[in-house]
């Protein structure tokens, strides 16, 4: 019994001592995170980790000890060290696996740097602004926006969640498969896709397969993460069609040179699937709630006086506050709002002046370097697109501006999502006033997901009322 105890006390002394003696112990923080992660993963079992990281910034500054092996960042040098070093940053953690389809590996859950420069070469052409701005494409997008339109001025209460997942579906779908992308908004058949890639709740289950891999296999049926059997046929579908566009993504995926095969194009355009309906249905979904309360009437008459009195001809890029209305509402909702985890590369690295441990965790999330930052974006929690007007201090604001992350591995599809945003947004507030439904009663408070975020009710009732000046 003695010797067991001796063992104990010498175990306890050898964490207690490399606690203390490591470099990332110097760093600000809660004492316990010294020694345990436990508080950091019982915030994310809570679904809290945003807000408990961003918590300890307010408190310790812009860097923060997370657990033994872990640290937050806020700084732009720190954003650039990480994600943007050597022009992919450094090398993802295992908590992307969970992000395989078919149990495959994408671009997004490859780990290293050198594979997803491989990936990514494969389809980056697809996703250049020169091959989203193509006629059929934006025609494809435009005709989206008008069935939404259309959806959204037939009662007087609308919930416009429901239509703008949809619109994010069809228009992700048809870039990717055309001619045979979804059309949700008008095919019911193709509207349960929607809902079975929507409306579900699996955060806690992924993260018990992320750290208890071990006994993952031993779980019972109900703390299995979601299937999404309707989409995978159709994803498989796909991926076998005979004679999709030229300028679709399956096409430059399955051409007869790429190192893909069509289980690994069909993994790839499912993860492109999900990604794009969470980021454009929610991030619009968020902006358009923030556009109908009162206190942001004022941005939607602006925004609507821009639309009015531009050509149906002029470029989209030429709308700088249709520009500073979208950007505004990413700084606040981002779509992906918390973590980016990185391993420190070989060696170690020194970041925001402090020596870090090859092997520590580091990240930065876009919530907290949206909102700590008060001399680039003052009075924070406000939604101000006039801020992205003012020439002074554009240039920080823009390099401060983490809603698509940044690097060789930032948000491959923030073109297409832009565009998309774009055209819903002035093809609603070109024609219409939206306002907050008396009915609604849901919160619209970001609810943290696995990786993305979305409103926490999941319902968005708005009323729609055509302006005096087109109706006359």
């Amino acid at each position: 019994m003695l010797i067991l105890w001796v063992a104990v006390v010498l175990l306890a002394a050898a964490v207690f001592f490399k606690a203390l003696s490591s470099p990332i112990s110097k760093l600000p923080g809660p004492w316990h995170t010294k020694f345990t992660g436990l508080f950091l993963k019982y915030s994310e079992f809570l679904a809290t980790r945003r807000l408990f990281i961003h918590a300890l910034h307010k408190k310790y500054g812009p860097i923060v000890r997370l657990a033994p092996n872990e640290v937050s960042f806020t700084s732009l040098d720190a954003i650039r060290e990480i994600y943007a070093s050597g022009g992919s940053g450094y090398d993802k953690t295992e908590y992307y696996d969970l992000f395989r389809q078919f149990g495959i590996k994408t671009m997004f859950s490859t780990l290293d740097k050198h594979g997803h420069s491989q990936r990514k070469r494969e389809l980056a052409d697809r996703y250049a602004m020169t091959n989203i701005l193509r006629d059929k494409h934006l025609a494809s997008i435009r005709d989206s926006a008008q069935s939404f339109v259309s959806k959204c001025t037939r009662t007087t209460s609308i919930d416009v969640y429901v239509f703008l997942h949809c619109y994010a579906l069809d228009g992700v779908s048809n870039f990717m498969f055309s001619p045979a992308g979804l059309k949700s908004l008008d095919r019911p058949e193709d509207f349960a896709l929607m809902e079975e890639l929507t409306y579900h709740q699996s955060l806690q289950k992924n993260l018990l397969h992320y750290y208890l891999p071990q006994l993952a296999p031993y779980f019972p049926s109900f703390l299995l993460p979601r299937r999404s059997p309707m989409t995978d046929d159709y994803v498989h579908t796909m991926a076998n069609q005979q004679s999709p566009d030229q300028h679709s993504l399956i096409t430059r995926l399955v051409r007869e040179e790429s190192p893909l095969d069509r289980m690994q194009a069909a993994a790839e355009c499912k993860d492109h699937m999900a990604a794009g309906i969470d980021t454009t249905g929610d991030g619009l979904c968020f902006l358009m709630w923030e556009l109908s309360q009162e206190r942001s009437m004022y941005f939607q008459d602006r925004l609507h006086q821009e639309l009015r009195d531009t050509s149906p001809e002029t470029p989209l890029d030429q709308m700088p506050y249709l520009d500073a209305v979208i950007k505004e509402g990413l700084r606040l909702f981002p779509p992906i709002p918390m973590s980016f985890p990185r391993y420190v590369p070989q060696g170690g690295r020194t970041i925001d002046g402090h020596f870090v441990p090859q092997g520590t965790i580091v990240s930065c999330q876009p919530y907290s370097v949206h909102r700590l930052h008060e001399d680039v974006f003052p009075d924070p929690e406000r939604f101000n697109p006039d801020r992205w007007m003012e020439e002074k201090g554009l240039a920080e604001r823009n390099r401060l501006f983490f809603a698509f992350a940044t690097g060789g591995r930032g948000c491959t599809g923030r073109n297409l999502a832009m565009i998309e945003m774009k055209i819903l947004l002035q093809a609603v507030y070109s024609r219409f006033q939206t306002m907050v439904a008396p009915d609604m009663q849901g919160c619209m408070d970001i609810d943290d997901q696995i990786i993305s975020s979305r409103p926490k009710d999941q319902t968005c009732k708005l009323i729609f009322k055509e302006r005096e000046s087109v109706s006359s």
